[in-house]
This record gives C-alpha cells, structure tokens and sequence, in this order.
C-alpha cells in the first residue's frame, strides 16, 4: 500500500518511510539508457529564433495586407518589434558548444595547478550574449582533500576564464 508524503512523515522519520526517487520520464537508467550523458547543444536557441522571426515577418506581413481594417492596429506591429528582437537574440545567443565536460575538466585541472582527485562540472551562461561557460569545482587527491579550486572554462573555445584555488577551510575531522 502506497501512502502520502503526510503519512511518511506520520509514520516517523524511518528510511523505509520516506523515499525519494526521480519520475520515470526523468529517470535516465530507467528509460533503458546507456551510456554517457551528452549536454545538450546551445545552438538549438537558433530553431526559436528563426520561428519568432517568421512569425514577426507574417505579422508585418498582415499589417500591411490589411491595412484600414478594424482587426489591424499598431498592437500587432509592436508586437511583430518585440518578436523580432527576440528572435534575434536568439540568433546571436545560440552558441555551438564545442567543449564538453570531459575538456573543461581537463582544463580545469591544468589550471588549478595541483593533483585532482574529485570534480564536478556545471553548465552556466555568462554575459549578455548567454556564452555557454563550463564551473567546475574541484578537490585534491588526499584524503580528506586539503586544497580546492573553482575554474570557468569557456564552452566554445575552452579557453580558462577564471580561476581560484585556496586551501580547504572545510574541517573534515569528523568524517576520519
């Protein structure tokens, strides 16, 4: 018998009362998928773009067809304004990202300048432009680690934006 998440919580704080699990559309291994996870493209910003940019021209189009009719106002050209620059950002926002997690770690660790033994990288956009931007954290190898570093690695060129390594203020005594 399946409960609610109140009668979890009625039942006490037990682990077999409260699970947390992921829906099944969202469940990779689940779904019968294998293999690495590939980060979506940024490009696809390009396929709204060009729709708002067509629906901005019809627009136009029709203001200028039927033109005199009650139907058409300046509402649908500043409309067809708005449409428009925003399919144009999305023209100039849709960024090929040529470099995955695996090269922005690599150069993460290039640019850290010790041993890593734990990592993470996560996607980000930075600037007004949206330019795809890999953070990755990372640790040292030692156990428990004692130095730890956060890179920005541009997700088109792979260029190294930023760097800070510092050693770790985390106390990780209670976990020996």
């Amino acid at each position: 018998m399946e409960g609610t998440a109140e009668d979890a919580l009625a039942e006490g704080p037990g682990d077999e009362a409260v699970r947390d699990e992921l829906p099944d559309d969202l469940d990779a291994r689940g779904a019968g998928l294998v293999g690495p996870y590939v980060f979506p493209d940024n490009d696809r910003r390009r396929i709204p773009g060009i729709l708002y940019l067509v629906v901005a021209a019809a627009t136009i189009a029709v203001v200028v067809l039927a033109e005199g009719s009650p139907l058409v106002d300046s509402g649908l050209v500043a409309g067809a304004v708005g449409l428009a620059l925003v399919g144009a950002y999305h023209l100039q926002a849709g960024w090929s990202l040529d470099v995955d997690e695996a090269d922005a770690l690599v150069a993460a660790v290039r640019a850290v300048g010790f041993p890593v033994g734990h990592a993470s990288a996560q996607m980000a956009w930075r600037g007004l432009r949206s330019r795809p931007t890999w953070r990755v954290l990372v640790y040292s190898n030692e156990s428990p680690p004692e130095r730890r570093g956060l890179v920005f690695v541009d997700g088109v060129d792979g260029s190294v934006v930023a760097v800070h390594a510092e050693d770790n203020p985390e106390d990780w005594s209670d976990q020996a």
